[in-house]
This record gives structure tokens, sequence and C-alpha cells, in this order.
């Protein structure tokens, strides 16, 4: 296995969080569950993964301790396709760093930032 980074992200629902983020596009192949509650989760986007675990605690920032950001194609048509069921905190738009972005919050208010080198 080559050596990697997985961030893992301490939720207070592992269960609803992992919903969430298969509603918009994630997939969580393995999970652990102990007495019928979720305790962790890997959820996969692509090639990317990101762990969830439980003992986090909610929260109603602006913004939390992190944000994820996701590489990924056709961000205006992805945009168009999550917005009516996201909260979107900037609609796509260009960045000076030559990248095209949209932002939305997740389940538990982490940004997650969708990028894609701009087109010229």
């Amino acid at each position: 296995m080559s050596p990697k980074v997985v961030p893992m992200i301490h939720v207070p629902d592992v269960r609803a969080t992992a919903d969430w983020y298969k509603t918009i596009g994630f997939s969580a192949p393995r999970f652990y569950e102990e007495d019928g509650q979720m305790l962790w989760a890997l959820l996969t986007f692509g090639e990317s993964e990101v762990m969830l675990n439980c003992g986090g605690k909610p929260s109603n920032a602006e913004r939390r301790e992190f944000d994820l950001y996701v590489n990924t194609n056709n961000v205006d048509e992805l945009h168009a396709r999550l917005k009516d069921g996201v909260d979107v905190v900037e609609p796509p738009h260009d960045t000076f760093y030559a990248m095209r972005e949209f932002i939305v919050r997740d389940f538990n208010r982490f940004w997650i930032t969708f990028g894609e080198p701009k087109k010229s």
C-alpha cells in the first residue's frame, strides 16, 4: 500500500453523517457497528477517503475546525445537482489561484469545497 493521509472526523452521529454524505455522492463501503450503533465508517469519493468516528460534539459555528477539499470534475454540473439539497456557503466561482469552486456545509457544519482547475 502506498502511503497516504486519510482524515478522520469525529462526529456526534456517525450513521446520520454517513447517510448525509451518501446523498451527495460518497459511498460508505466499510463501517463498524456495536449494539446497533454505528461507531465508525469509511467514506469514499472517487479515490478519496475520509473516516468518521464517534465522539464529536455538535456545533452551531459558522465554520468548524477543518474543511474538506474535494478535487473533482464538472463543478458547475455537480453544483446544479446538489444545490437544492445542501446548505450552499458559496456558489460556483473562479478563484485567484485558478480553480473553479463551490462550497457547501455538511450535516455537522463542516465546509466541503468542490474544486477543479479553471478552464481557460
